[in-house]
Parts: structure tokens; C-alpha cells; sequence
């Protein structure tokens, strides 16, 4: 007589591997390494001040600032997400968004209405309230006869039929079905401790961890709109392959879940087509596509006639864009299209107006170059940083010479990287304050990646005036620079560079 026995499967954690990326010490020292005895903490700074965000508000959806300070041309936009962030932190611009106003779309069927908030979002104490999974139905083994296993009433949740079945005799490819069944149950165990889990939803979730989607971010996701778990299987893989199609990268699809997850709901011919062909009527081109929809994909949410094109008209009769720049200033900050641009745009054209007389144009020029000073809070942002500048010596007209050639420099952070450049242009580089109106772009440039190698390697050289240093020297590309100022080949530059980012590295590791 042979004897059947099932073993039910421990639950496993879902862990999310990534390739290590190519890690160098000048990475390391941009970035801010400490290292205190034996023990190493890593610290990614993007050398922006989070208060530059208006703090007092909170957002649901949008992007971070980007920093500039860097040598690179064009800075990467792309961002991880932690199991513990959904990326919502930096989008506190666009809480009362009263200018942009939600829309009715057909989803599977049903009128629903897009909001710019959580959608049906639980209170925490309905949650914890309905925490439990319903009662499983359990396998139990026969007593009598066969050599089988009876199934009492175990539901097929992969097929819409919910009769019962039992086994009189046990076969293989049912088994099986059973084996998968308890795993998956095991597997969402942890996920139906902290929400009220439909076994309906597996197929869904089993998707959408394609994308590298976890238990946490099904939580985050049934917490900001609830009905977005409830979506069929088909449809979702139907409208996020029409997002992957028009560019939207495999890895972009989990950031844009976790501040979007309506998405799953908008029908590709009612919604996802209409605002992809907006967006190309901009003059965006196909390639960045894609990266307007991860960076904003709370756009989708907002009608193209209602909404995205009054904020489109806003820009160019209001606020002064060229209709030929629109599409360049969408692609640097496209939470422009979903923010309250009339507001923003009066607060601080009034600011600057005041603040340091600044025309109009000039004020429209800062905006074309760097759209995100219209996210920037006053109080916390723009202010501190003109007061800066001005306690360094700075007058009015100097300041606006600067914001207007270089407004990148309202994104910049006070402590990590403005002070630390004055100091070493005042003590290192024997330059005066005023020489920063005939080079703005100096408080772009990274000082431990650029500025300091520079200036060491030409005193090196014995190349380096006894005066103030030329600052010009600091502007071209590293060949450049090794042709006309050093004279010697770029492999000797970049080899002292990177002895001198190594005795940096060794005293950050002794402090």
C-alpha cells in the first residue's frame, strides 16, 4: 500500500536582487563616504536641501528636484525605491491643486472619477480591523478506502467557477494544483496579515512582482487606492504593455504603481492614448515619452481638455513661454502640467519682482532654464539662498545676474555645497566674490570632482598663477582643460586626480 503525504511550504520571503554597480572611489567621495573603524555607512547625497519643497503640504504625486551639482551634462533622472519609500517625499507642491481639476473616465465598464489624492484609502483602523484572511478551506486526508486525499471545498481562484471538487483518487496534475495553492497561500501569508487579501488578487499580484513589486508596495498600493488590486489580470498587463511600448522602462513600472496605481485602471483607447498624443503634440519627442510618464504619472489622472490644455495655455499667454520652448520646459519639469501654475507662477514672479527688482523677462528666462524654481517653497527655498548670497558680499543686481544666467542654483544646499564653495574660492583659489557674476557656472561644478583636482594639478604643474586663480580653467571638458591649461596628456590628469580623490578618501576615513 503506498502511502501519500503532502508537506506544506514554508512562506519565503520575496528578495529582490540587483546586479552591484561598477562602484569607484570617485563615486564614493561625490557622493559622501564615511567610514568609522571597520564599519562602513555609505551616504548618497544629492547636495539639495529637502526643505527647498514647500514642507508644510503633502503631495501625492510628482518628482524630486534633480541636483546640479555635477560634471556631468545630463544628469540621470532615474531613482530606486526603497521597500519603506514610495517616493512621495519631494511632491508637496501639489497638494490643493484647484487649477487642475480631476476627470471622468469608463473604467472596465463603470464611470468612475480620477482624484489626485488616495482614491478609496482605508482609515488605519478599518485596516487593522480586517487584517485576517478569510478562513482557508483545508485539505484533509480520507479515513476510509482509497489511497487518496479528499479536497474539502478548496476554491479554484484561477477560474471563475467556486463549486467544490474532491479527489477520490488523487492524481498528479492535481496534486500539483494543490502543492501551488498552499505555497501561494503560504507565499501572501505575510500580505494578508496587514490587508484584507482577496485570493481573486493573486493572479494580479503574481504580475505585478514581475516588476519587482513586494509585500510592502501591495500595501502601499491597497492603502492609496484600494480598487487597483481588484483589476483583472488581462486588462493591467494590457495597459502596462501599452505604457512599455510608447518607452516607459521595465524598471520605471514599480515607482510609477506606487505614486499612480489608478493607472491600472485607465483604459488604453479612453485615456492612456489621448494623453500620450497630447503630450507628442508638445513637441516631446517619442524617446522621452516614456520618462515624462515615470517622472509624472499622475497626469493621466487630470483631462487633456479640461485641465492639461488650460495649464498649456497658462504658460504661453500668462506666464510669457515660447510655444517652441514648451515641450523643453515639459521635459525638464513635467510636474508642471499638474501643479497649480497660476499660483505658483504670480507667488514668485511677485517674490523675485520684489525681492531683487527683477523685469519680467528675466523672471521668464529662470523659468525657461529651470521650471522647478516654480515647486520651490519662498520661505525655505528662495529666500535663504538669496540671503546667502548676499551675506557673502553680494548686491541685488549681482544675485540676478546669477539666478538668471544659472537658477540651478536655488537647488543647491546651504551647508554641503555653496559654503564649502565660497570658502575654497575665498581661501583656496585667492578669488574675490564678484568674480562668480563673470562665472556663475563655478557653483555648478562639483568641488571634489572638478574644482579641487584642477586647481591641485596646475599648482602641481607649477602652472597656476601666483594671483587669483582663473576660473575659466574650470569650465571645459577634462581634454580640453589638459590641452589648453595643463599641457600634458589626459591620462596624467586623470591619474593625479585620482590619487588626490584617494588621500581625500583616507582622511574622511581617519576622521
Amino acid at each position: 500500500m503506498t502511502a501519500l503525504s503532502l508537506h506544506s511550504f514554508s512562506h519565503f520571503s520575496s528578495l529582490l536582487f540587483s546586479p552591484t554597480p561598477s562602484w569607484n572611489l570617485s563615486f564614493a567621495l561625490k557622493n559622501g563616504v564615511c567610514f568609522r573603524k571597520g564599519k562602513f555607512l555609505v551616504f548618497l547625497s544629492t547636495h539639495s536641501n529637502p526643505k527647498i519643497l514647500k514642507s508644510n503640504k503633502k503631495s501625492r504625486f510628482g518628482q524630486r528636484i534633480t541636483p546640479y551639482d555635477t560634471d556631468d551634462e545630463e544628469e540621470d533622472e532615474d531613482e530606486e525605491f526603497g521597500d519603506n519609500n514610495d517616493g512621495m517625499a519631494g511632491d508637496d507642491w501639489l497638494m490643493n491643486d484647484d487649477f487642475a481639476q480631476p476627470h471622468e473616465y469608463f473604467v472596465n465598464g463603470k464611470k468612475i472619477k480620477s482624484h489626485n489624492g488616495s482614491g478609496n484609502q482605508r482609515p488605519e483602523e478599518q485596516r487593522k480591523g480586517s487584517k485576517a484572511l478569510k478562513s482557508r478551506k483545508v485539505l484533509i486526508a480520507s479515513e476510509h478506502g482509497t489511497n487518496g486525499l479528499k479536497r474539502k471545498s478548496v476554491e479554484d481562484f484561477y477560474h471563475t467557477s467556486n463549486k467544490t471538487k474532491e479527489a477520490g483518487s488523487f492524481g498528479v496534475d492535481e496534486g500539483k494544483k494543490v502543492v501551488a495553492k498552499t505555497f501561494k497561500e503560504n507565499r501572501y501569508q505575510r500580505l494578508s496579515d496587514e490587508i484584507d487579501l482577496d485570493e481573486k488578487w493573486f493572479p494580479l499580484l503574481d504580475y505585478l512582482s514581475t516588476f519587482g513589486l513586494k509585500d510592502s508596495h501591495f500595501i502601499q498600493m491597497y492603502e492609496r487606492h484600494m480598487p487597483s488590486l481588484q483589476i483583472n489580470v488581462c486588462s493591467a498587463q494590457e495597459r502596462l504593455d501599452y505604457l512599455l511600448s510608447v518607452g516607459v522602462k521595465q524598471r520605471d513600472v514599480r515607482r510609477i504603481l506606487l505614486r499612480q496605481p489608478q493607472i491600472l485602471e485607465y483604459t488604453v483607447e479612453n485615456n492612456l492614448k489621448s494623453h500620450v498624443a497630447f503630450l507628442m503634440g508638445l513637441g516631446i519627442p517619442n524617446s522621452r515619452i516614456g520618462q515624462i510618464i515615470a517622472r509624472a504619472p499622475s497626469l493621466f489622472s487630470y483631462s487633456v481638455e479640461n485641465s492639461l490644455k488650460p495649464t498649456v495655455r497658462y504658460l504661453i499667454e500668462e506666464v510669457g513661454i515660447n510655444e517652441h520652448d514648451l515641450g523643453k520646459v515639459v521635459q525638464l519639469s513635467p510636474q508642471i502640467l499638474v501643479q497649480r501654475i497660476d499660483i505658483s507662477w504670480n507667488t514668485r514672479y511677485m517674490f523675485l519682482s520684489k525681492e531683487l527688482g527683477a523685469p519680467r523677462d528675466s523672471v521668464v528666462k529662470m523659468v525657461k532654464k529651470h521650471p522647478q524654481l516654480l515647486h520651490y517653497s519662498i520661505d525655505d527655498g528662495l529666500l535663504p539662498r538669496i540671503n546667502f548670497l548676499r551675506s557673502i558680499g553680494m548686491r541685488n543686481s549681482d544675485i540676478l545676474k546669477i539666478l538668471t544666467s544659472l537658477t540651478q542654483v536655488l537647488s543647491l544646499s546651504l551647508e554641503d555645497n555653496l559654503k564649502p564653495k565660497y570658502l575654497y574660492l575665498i581661501n583656496e583659489l585667492n578669488n574675490e566674490v564678484h568674480s562668480l557674476t563673470k562665472y556663475p557656472m563655478y557653483l555648478s561644478l562639483s568641488l571634489d570632482q572638478r574644482i579641487r583636482p584642477r586647481h591641485r594639478f596646475l599648482v602641481s604643474l607649477k602652472k597656476a598663477p601666483k594671483g587669483p586663480f582663473p576660473l575659466g580653467s574650470l569650465v571645459p571638458t577634462d581634454e580640453c582643460f589638459c590641452q589648453q591649461w595643463a599641457g600634458t596628456s589626459l591620462d596624467k590628469y586623470l591619474a593625479f586626480r585620482q590619487r588626490l580623490l584617494l588621500k581625500e578618501f583616507a582622511k574622511k576615513y581617519e576622521k
